[in-house]
Parts: C-alpha cells; structure tokens; sequence
C-alpha cells in the first residue's frame, strides 16, 4: 500500500503559498524502486484499491494558476483572482458537498503517477512522457497503468489523491483527500513505450501531454495507432482509420506546465 497526503497545512500558510514553493507536500515524494527494471522495460502498474481515508476533501482557487485566469505561461492584463477553499465533507449518502447547493458522487483516483525521467528532473507539477501529474480520472481501481522505465529500478512514484474531478480540472485543484493506494507491479521486459497507456477491463487509452493542447491530442490519438500496429495485428493505416471513426478523446488537465490529453478505443474492435 502507497499513502498519500500526510502532509498537514501549516496554520500560517497559504494554499498558494505551499502548492507554489513545495508541490511535493501535496502530491507525495516517496519513490519505489522496481528489482529488475532497467531501461526499455515496461512497467505494469495494477491498482486493485484507492481507498479515501478521510471525510473531507478539499478544492481551492489560487492566484495566477487555473484555466480560466492569467497564469505565468498564459498571460494577461488580468488581475489575479482571488485566493478561495471549500471544503467538502462527506454526506450521509456518501456524496461530497460543501453546501446544499450540489453534491459530488466520489470517482476516487490518483492525480500523480509515473516513473523517474531521464537526464533531467521535473516539477511535480509537470506530467509528461514519464507520467506525472497528468490528472487522468482513469488512473483508478482496477485499471492497470503502463509506464516507460527510464532509469534502473523505475523509481516509481504516486500521489495527489482525488475524490472525483471534472475533465480538465478547470480550476486547477480537484476534490483534493489524503487516500491509500493498494498497487502490484510487473514488467515486460525489452518493450519500450514512449508514453504512459492505460488499460480498463473495456478500453485501451494513451496518454500524451504537451502545449499547445493539440500537440497533446496529436501525442494520444498517434500512440494509440502505434500500439494498434506493433502489438494488435493492425496495418498503421488500418489503426489511423479505426481510431478516427472511432476514437474517444478527452483532457485530463487544461492547468499545468504541460496539458494532458487522453485518446481511447473500445476493447470490442479487438476481438475479432
């Protein structure tokens, strides 16, 4: 079992002030090193449990971060909006709300997940081919993720427990809950992935992170063709044409240093 959000909110200490200057608090720092993984392995993470171990959550709006104010990366004349907390306690029904105005049904995931990159470090703020923060409401139970191994041993990592979020995290912060994560690992070994998949009992998703936001799309829709081709006994053309008529795609998140974009296809078209 992995554990996230221990850390407490230093009582003199803003939201913004912490998330800014130490994102590793909010969104766990511990690593695993996987025996045997070496670089060009794949690393098959299975999350058979994500279990909320508190009864409240909390969402926020900060200054300069959010989709749908100036940030550093995206900047305007526009003054910052105001800093913000709810917090969204745990209804009888099991619901989140923080007033009777609405209630959030919980679609526990994990918002951070991935392996070390190589050459260089990263924000834990950045998702990119490594994983990371990608903010994908598919990185649940159940579902197993697959991650590139970069660097002996994988150094894996997961945090930034979520009760449920929307497509695209608008505001940037989810339902943010400490929550305990219960994984298994395995490897292929010799089979090298440019970018993090993740598979349902349903579907096959890729997951490709950048900006512009198409670029991210361009990454998803063009890893999940390729897969279709090396591994699914379909011609590349044959796989461009399927994933076009029948492809699904959606944004994980629309706020951080890169944007994350996930491309997915029905288990039914591989059956036959």
């Amino acid at each position: 079992k992995f554990c996230c959000g221990r850390e407490r909110l230093p009582p003199k200490d803003t939201r913004e002030k912490i998330w800014r200057h130490n994102p590793e608090k909010l969104m766990g720092k511990d690593k695993i090193y996987v025996d045997g993984a070496e670089p060009g392995d794949t690393l098959l993470v299975h999350i058979h449990d994500v279990e909320l171990t508190r009864d409240w959550a909390v969402s926020a709006q900060i200054p300069f971060f959010g989709g749908l104010t100036s940030t550093m990366l995206t900047r305007t004349l526009q003054d910052p909006l105001p800093e913000k907390v709810w917090i969204y306690r745990r209804q009888p029904d099991g619901r989140f709300a923080y007033s009777d105005k609405f209630s959030i049904a919980p679609r526990p995931f994990m918002g951070t997940i991935g392996t070390a990159p190589d050459l260089e470090a990263l924000s834990a703020l950045t998702p990119f081919a490594h994983g990371g923060n990608m903010d994908v409401p598919d990185v649940k139970a159940q579902n197993t993720v697959h991650l590139p191994v970069n660097v002996p041993g994988a150094y894996f990592s997961t945090g930034d427990c979520h009760v449920a979020q929307g497509e695209g995290e608008a505001c940037g912060v989810a339902l943010e809950i400490s929550g305990k994560v219960t994984l298994s690992f395995d490897l292929i070994k010799n089979h090298p992935i440019s970018w993090p998949r993740i598979e349902s009992a349903t579907e096959i998703m890729t997951v490709g992170s950048a900006r512009p936001m198409e670029d991210a799309a361009r990454i998803a829709y063009t890893e999940l063709v390729l897969w279709l081709e090396r591994e699914l006994g379909f011609t590349r053309w044959d796989a461009y044409q399927l994933v076009s008529q029948a492809g699904k795609l959606y944004v994980g998140n629309m706020v951080d240093t890169y944007y994350s974009l996930v491309a997915k296809l029905s288990k039914e078209f591989l059956e036959k």
